[in-house]
């Protein structure tokens, strides 16, 4: 008796199971219930479950891999009511600048003496001289040279309407861009003419403004030798070094590097450029 109770009970658990079955079933297959069709199967059994891609090393060439270290955002750049003179002092440092090129009478001897003693500089370029010498904004970005922004026809800023300081600034970023492949987070004002405006759109377009410490006076062409003692005679940690690659003969220029620059490494110097700090 008790046997046939049991088995009584079994099937009416199965039955019930059976119900409930066919109505999840149904449920699931429904329209309107938010479920479009029946669930993924899981994978076969002793297959491994799918994993996404590896991403290559950041080291290798983004635009060959398509992958890279994820892109940051950069913060807001402060407008400043002065420009920087220095870089903070990480020991012997010196940052080395030229102004106006590129040239191909001379910003090819420049690089190759840089390259020489593997050190990198800021190149602050005109757009117009930028647009004419593509080629050389890319060596510059090959052999890891900072590009900075000096207008695209070195004007007078403080004698410019806004409007036309802003094209002067936008029009050079955008042919850096184009064949250095960065846009410019530094800029200069020519003849180191500043005002606010060129505060205010130097800041919108993501740049901070730096002049400089040591000022060869090299466009005046004082001689080799004097430009060579002006940037010994102020070599100090921090300090940045005005020069021109373009704008007239820089002869003398290209000569005083081939000197001071070895001159400055043995003396424990660090030539360096500057890194950006978004706040």
């Amino acid at each position: 008796m008790q046997k046939d109770q049991l088995l009584t009970r079994r099937r009416a658990l199965l039955a019930g199971a059976v119900t409930l079955g066919a109505a999840g079933m149904a449920a699931a297959l429904a329209p309107g219930t938010g479920n479009r069709g029946a669930p993924a199967a899981p994978p076969a059994a002793g297959a491994p479950a799918a994993r996404r891609p590896l991403r290559p090393s950041e080291y290798r060439l983004r635009p060959l891999t398509g992958y890279g270290p994820p892109r940051t955002v950069p913060g807001r750049t402060p407008v400043r009511e002065e420009p920087l003179l220095t870089v903070p002092d990480n020991g012997r440092t010196v940052v080395l600048t030229f102004d106006d090129g590129p040239d191909p009478r001379y910003t090819p001897d420049i690089l190759d003496t840089l390259a020489r003693h593997e050190v990198r500089a800021m190149f602050f370029v005109c757009g117009e001289m930028a647009h004419h010498n593509p080629d050389l904004l890319a060596r510059m970005a090959d052999e890891g040279h900072v590009v900075g922004n000096h207008t695209w026809s070195h004007p007078l800023l403080t004698s410019l309407r806004r409007r036309t300081i802003r094209s002067e600034m936008e029009r050079t970023s955008d042919v850096v861009e184009r064949h250095h492949g960065t846009r410019p987070e530094w800029f200069r004002a020519p003849y180191g003419a500043w005002n606010r405006a060129a505060f205010e759109l130097g800041a919108e377009l993501g740049m901070e403004p730096l002049a400089w410490t040591v000022d060869t006076l090299d466009w005046t062409e004082p001689g080799t030798r004097t430009i060579v003692g002006r940037v010994e005679d102020g070599a100090a940690p921090g300090v940045v070094v005005l020069s021109h690659d373009a704008g007239g003969d820089r002869s003398q220029s290209v000569k005083a590097l081939r000197s001071y620059l070895p001159h400055l490494l043995d003396s424990g110097y660090h030539v360096t450029v500057p890194r950006r700090e978004y706040v």
